[in-house]
């Protein structure tokens, strides 16, 4: 009788133990959201999604991190550095494809989709002052093209390749972060700078209230030569102060990317919590407004993960 009592002692304090087990698994969920600079659009999308994660995902402990953006997310997703990363759609492909020259020295294989997000304008700005008015008026000019090997600076050399131009026709190229380009022009020791960013970047819009400036637009056959994953774009009049006519630019579309080694489950919830949950990103910036479900899985660059591809069956998109 009493060895029957101890078993069932013994049973029961190990069912309260794997319990309390799974809750501590459970509670100690982890989701650290990547993004990129501060003054950026990343930054504050990253932020509302940590903050949504942080509520509706029961159980999880989440963090936004400030990064230099793209390829430092997307090598950090590789390591298991961080749980969800937005970059750029040119530069997860680059990543997949294991490309060295855009720094990635392997191919990034734990690299997994969860949805393709709003699209980045290519936002190329001059000071009124530097004369610069086209992309050919760049050359002998300084431009800051973002930090170095940043998916900005991807996109700038990708947008001089196509326009039969280098970085040597430049006076100076700085590679800096897009506050730290606005505090160089606003200091008149920098002609422009190119921030590929979704609309109505934060760094622009402080620029435009302390010198006069003038957006560069990047013209239709630059556009034809770069081809997919660049599409044409337009940032309308009245983006930014001083801006009285719509710009012709190009884009390119982001999206948040996990790793092969997150959960399921996590994955999923990251999926649905996003989704479910879009008018706080568009409180957080007004380029979440482009966020669409029917648009999650257009030229997904990588395997979509396990998890958000429940997401998307259910929702009758797979």
């Amino acid at each position: 009788m009493k060895t029957t009592k101890l078993a069932t002692v013994l049973a029961g304090a190990l069912a309260l133990s794997t319990a309390l087990g799974a809750v501590s698994a459970k509670a100690s969920e982890f989701i650290n959201v990547l993004t990129g600079g501060t003054s950026g659009v990343y930054y504050p999308l990253g932020a509302a999604l940590s903050k949504i994660y942080g509520e509706k995902i029961e159980g999880a402990r989440t963090q936004v991190q400030a990064t230099k953006a793209s390829v430092e997310n997307l090598n950090l997703l590789q390591q298991g550095k961080g749980e969800i990363g937005f970059a750029l759609g040119d530069s997860v492909k680059l990543a997949w494809d294991g490309d060295a020259d855009a720094g990635f020295k392997a191919p990034l294989d734990k690299l997994r989709g969860i949805a393709a997000i709003y699209p980045n304008y290519i936002q190329i700005v001059a000071a009124k002052e530097s004369g610069i008015a086209s992309l050919a008026d760049m050359k002998g000019k300084s431009l800051s093209v973002g930090a170095a090997k940043s998916g900005t600076e991807l996109n700038a050399r990708a947008i001089f390749g196509a326009a039969g131009m280098s970085y040597e026709d430049l006076a100076k190229t700085e590679y800096l972060p897009f506050a730290e380009s606005v505090e160089l022009m606003k200091n008149r020791q920098l002609d422009a700078t190119l921030q590929s960013a979704g609309l109505g970047v934060s760094a622009i819009k402080d620029l435009a209230t302390s010198v006069e400036i003038q957006m560069v637009a990047v013209p239709e056959d630059v556009v034809t030569k770069l081809g997919a994953p660049y599409v044409a774009a337009t940032i309308p009049a009245g983006t930014y102060q001083g801006q009285d006519a719509d710009v012709p630019t190009v884009a390119v579309v982001n999206f948040l990317i996990t790793h092969s080694e997150v959960s399921d489950e996590t994955a999923y919830q990251m999926t649905k919590q996003l989704f479910e949950n879009l008018p706080e990103m568009e409180a957080a910036h007004k380029a979440a407004a482009q966020i669409k479900l029917e648009n999650a899985l257009t030229g997904m660059p990588v395997p979509l993960h396990p998890g958000a591809e429940r997401y998307y069956k259910e929702k009758g998109m797979l």
